[in-house]
């Protein structure tokens, strides 16, 4: 069983880190170069750093995912198919490609269960007032080269935008060009948010961070002030 980093606070926030990892568990083969490990498709790109450090300054618990999202993908339903991606970004993943139920439900039972379960025994223990899941982005796809990302960090929402309707203004009154809903949709790609923060009426800020800001100390120091600031903004307001 694959459990994920727990980290204490007191603060009345829940930090959430689904794609923190690169990590793959013994006796998994994904078949694809180690060098790919260290890509976008496998991680966040910055965001175990930015999480701690935002768990720091905050004073806030944070549950932090110990496995690459190639092995399985704790930001989407179990039984979406995607959730054990057999490519991502043009790259395909051969040990995803025919992997028998077994192993499949085998994933999921040790590493997606325990991972969820941890957030809501943390949610019942000390329900927050917000909840922060923080990702990270490409400037570019692989397969689409041309299409820059303009955004040096978004806000994710699906039905609920109390936070991020916040969360934008906080970020844009610092001359920021923010993604609304971008580079991805909340609408389209929110599970996690979805199942413990809109299920259960709890606000939230899904806030994706271009990961060419993330890949030095100096980066996540600036991003941890910037997103600190911007949830303790946030928070007031609720």
């Amino acid at each position: 069983m694959s459990l994920p980093e727990i980290l204490p606070g007191t603060a009345d926030l829940l930090l959430i880190a689904d794609h923190a990892s690169a990590s793959v568990p013994p006796g998994i083969d994904l078949g694809i170069p180690p060098a790919l490990l260290n890509d976008h498709i496998a991680v966040d790109i910055g965001t175990d750093a930015l999480t701690r450090r935002l768990a720091r300054a905050l004073s806030a618990p944070a549950i932090i995912a110990t496995v690459s999202r190639l092995v399985v993908d704790l930001n989407r339903d179990p039984a979406d198919l995607g959730a054990v991606p057999a490519s991502s970004d043009g790259h395909m993943i051969p040990g995803n490609w025919t992997i028998p139920a077994d192993e499949r439900e085998m994933r999921i039972a040790a590493i997606h269960t325990p991972y969820h379960d941890a957030i809501a025994r943390q949610i019942a223990h000390a329900r927050p007032a917000l909840i922060i899941a923080v990702h990270s982005f490409t400037p570019c796809l692989a397969t689409r080269p041309d299409e820059q990302r303009p955004w040096p960090v978004g806000i994710l929402y699906n039905q609920d935008d109390r936070a991020a309707r916040r969360g934008l203004v906080a970020l844009a009154s610092r001359g920021l060009h923010v993604g609304d809903n971008q580079p991805y949709s909340g609408r389209d790609l929110n599970y996690t948010c979805d199942r413990h923060a809109e299920a259960a009426h709890i606000p939230y800020l899904g806030i994706e961070v271009r990961n060419d800001g993330l890949q030095t100390k100096e980066g996540v120091a600036r991003w941890t002030h910037i997103l600190a600031d911007c949830i303790a903004t946030v928070r007031r307001g609720l």
